[in-house]
């Protein structure tokens, strides 16, 4: 027999932001307290509202199965003597067991004669087995800071006021946190402020949504408000900017959720649009609603927990809670404008970047004269990467970043613009930040992608030069990011710099603040290249294709990245294998030469059929593939060199290279050192064959 089974704990209202993940971790957690138990079921779904976690699971077997457990004891020979009479080894074996000697039994194994013990295990009801699994589920929640209430010595992460649980029609009798499991269950704080009785699992998520107003469903809560908040922002010719996170925060803070439109003064809508979406999402929890050109409209939607009677004054009161709170964006906005960015950035000079780095005016100068070295490496404007590198960080100062801290950048476009600065240095101001997390958009200039990389490899220079290496999960100055971010913009933005130098310079502009300057730029450099392998392996590109690469000791991501990209191309050929395999035998053989080779190959001591055809491939082949390689079109090398293969496996086939003849040996080897160098123009790709050898 299987049942239903329905768990429920009511709490006081759950921190919105952790009820998502709360109650996927409460499921997984049940339903691995199950399997555990070896106890089979349909499936299983996770339900939470701002006062409840829940879990039902389908058809749940009542008891877990049957088996039979075989234990093995020692062989016959040692359990009895020669008399038949058992041994101290069979008489432990029977203690262990709780079972008498004369219950002893023997049977083969496969191997030999051993004393065995069947018996059956399992059958135990599920019933008893629930409160352990739903309390050790509780306990294993991700909550980083449990709360006591009242006298009570019980712990979570919100005061608990009830507990259900119900196998099919039966309560299961248990008690956890300090709670005893029943029926009863609570509706909404106010549409159904009282105590519900629940007969079982459908009965549940029947009556919750239609008598308590309770829509306990959290994915069909959230699909509700979606469409609500969309229907609404319609009736204003208007669509609504529904961004995920806030969904699932809304979501968690309503129980029956009620869509409503309110209006702000359009003269608001001179203040900068981020600042008042700012405003309006993160303090008051508001989608903001947009034109068909993108453009912010002055209309914001709240999702409301309960059903007015008098709709109109709950908007009138949100209206006049966001009033003063967009009168601040807008007097921060114009207050700041009195001040120039350049004013700004003066106010930067008592304010710490990292104690022995100096001040964030000091990162300016010298983020800005990074930037002009890498305009000037490819043919950009220095003097506008330099203008906007000493005034990127001017806006942290104003009063705009101060009271909306997301701001920052977009604040110092604004003022830019304002002061009428050039709009490509302005954009630079709030692009330098990009790409803030992974799968953020790149810059959009040229200045503003300019200004990213130095203000990236100002602060890993510096950092690692004080020797902050990150480490484990301490990452204060986000090192990972900036260097993942740094090779984004190396080659997404197809800059053929070399990071080596990029390094050196900036080590170089943090002057005495730093010593052992080679050190810190090898040591930021490896750090980086892990980077770019972790980079690849979420591509799904092996690991071998990346250290076919890295073993030419290359500093250019751009050209790195041609390069791996080229010899996954290359890995994926018929041919691959077979040439991978014999450049490492090549490798070897190269490897163990007594005398120095060089790939200079005397024709006439060209004598088997087979090193005269390689020979005469080799040739062809570096004639063909010398165009393709100074147009660093890296893949194309590597297919025209796939067609080796053929005359590679005939030579190893047919020729002996290590000859006794050392003329006729030495002829071979610088045969076999050309063959290598052709491949090894590109990559090491002997290093393919290392996981199939």
């Amino acid at each position: 027999m299987a049942k239903d089974f329905l768990v429920e704990l009511g709490t006081e209202e759950l921190p919105p932001k952790a009820l998502k993940n709360l109650m996927q971790a409460f499921t997984a957690g049940v339903e691995a307290g199950l399997k555990g138990e070896s106890l089979n079921f349909d499936s299983i779904k996770g339900y939470a509202s701002p006062r409840r976690l829940a879990v039902v699971v389908r058809a749940l077997d009542e008891q877990t199965p049957l088996q039979e457990a075989v234990v093995w004891g020692p062989p016959a020979k040692i359990a009895f003597d020669a008399e038949g009479k058992p041994s101290k080894a069979a008489e432990a074996f029977a203690s262990k067991n709780g079972i008498s000697v004369a219950e002893l039994k023997t049977e083969n194994d496969g191997k030999a004669d051993k004393l065995v013990f069947r018996s059956t295990v399992g059958g135990a009801a599920t019933s008893t087995l629930l409160p352990g699994i739903v309390s050790g589920s509780l306990d294993k929640l991700p909550i980083p800071k449990r709360m006591r209430w009242g006298a009570s010595r019980t712990e979570f992460v919100r005061p608990v006021h009830w507990l259900v649980m119900l196998l099919g029609d039966e309560i299961v009798d248990g008690e956890i946190l300090g709670l005893h499991a029943s029926c009863a269950t609570r509706g909404h704080r106010f549409h159904y402020d009282q105590v519900l009785e629940i007969q079982n699992a459908d009965d549940y998520l029947q009556k919750l949504p239609e008598i308590a107003k309770v829509v306990v469903d959290f994915d069909t809560r959230q699909a509700q408000i979606r469409e609500q908040v969309t229907a609404e922002a319609q009736k204003v010719g208007g669509v609504a900017v529904i961004d995920d996170d806030l969904l699932d925060e809304v979501t968690a803070l309503v129980e029956w959720p009620v869509a409503l439109t309110g209006r702000f003064e359009e003269r608001f809508l001179a203040v900068p649009q981020e600042a008042l979406i700012s405003s309006m999402k993160e303090h008051q929890k508001y989608f903001h609603v947009v034109d068909a050109s993108g453009k912010l409209m002055p209309y914001f939607i709240t999702v409301s927990n309960i059903v007015s009677q008098d709709p109109a004054q709950v908007i009138d009161g949100n209206e006049r809670v966001i009033r003063p709170r967009l009168s601040d964006a807008a007097f921060f906005f114009e207050t700041d404008k009195k001040t120039s960015l350049a004013d700004f950035r003066e106010r930067l000079k008592p304010i710490v970047f990292q104690a022995q780095l100096g001040s964030i005016f000091d990162k300016t100068e010298r983020v800005a004269a990074l930037a002009a070295y890498i305009a000037d490496q490819i043919g950009a404007d220095s003097g506008k990467a330099q203008q906007a590198a000493q005034l990127c960080k001017s806006d942290l100062v104003s009063d705009m970043v101060g009271e909306f801290d997301d701001m920052q950048g977009l604040a110092g476009y604004y003022y830019a613009l304002n002061e009428g600065i050039d709009a490509e240095v302005a954009a630079a101001l709030k692009e330098h930040y990009q790409p803030k997390f992974a799968g953020d958009e790149l810059p959009a200039t040229t200045t503003g992608t300019i200004v990213a990389l130095a203000d990236r490899v100002d602060t890993l220079s510096g950092i690692f030069g004080i020797g902050q290496k990150p480490t484990g999960s301490k990452d204060p100055f986000a090192l990972r990011r900036a260097s993942v971010g740094v090779l984004r913009l190396l080659v997404e933005k197809q800059l053929p710099l070399d990071l080596k130098a990029l390094l050196a310079k900036a080590v170089e502009l943090h002057g005495d603040n730093l010593s052992a300057d080679a050190d810190t730029v090898n040591t930021a450099f490896a750090y980086m290249v892990e980077r770019f392998r972790a980079w690849y392996e979420e591509d799904k590109i092996p690991a071998e294709v990346f250290q076919a690469v890295q073993a030419k000791q290359l500093s250019q991501p751009l050209d790195i990245h041609s390069r791996v990209q080229a010899v996954n191309a290359f890995r994926q050929l018929p041919e691959a294998e077979a040439l991978a395999a014999a450049n490492k035998r090549v490798s070897n053989i190269l490897a163990k030469a007594d005398e120095a080779i060089t790939d200079t190959i005397n024709n006439d001591l060209l004598q088997e059929s087979a090193e005269q055809q390689l020979a005469q491939k080799l040739k062809e082949k570096a004639a063909e593939v010398a165009p393709l390689f100074a147009g660093n079109d890296y893949t194309a090398t590597l297919a025209a060199l796939a067609s080796l293969r053929e005359p590679v496996d005939a030579f190893f086939d047919q020729v002996m290279v290590m000859a006794d003849d050392s003329a006729l040996r030495n002829n071979r080897l610088a045969l076999l050192s050309q063959l290598r160098n052709l491949f090894l123009q590109v990559a090491d790709i002997s290093l393919l064959a290392a996981s199939k050898n």
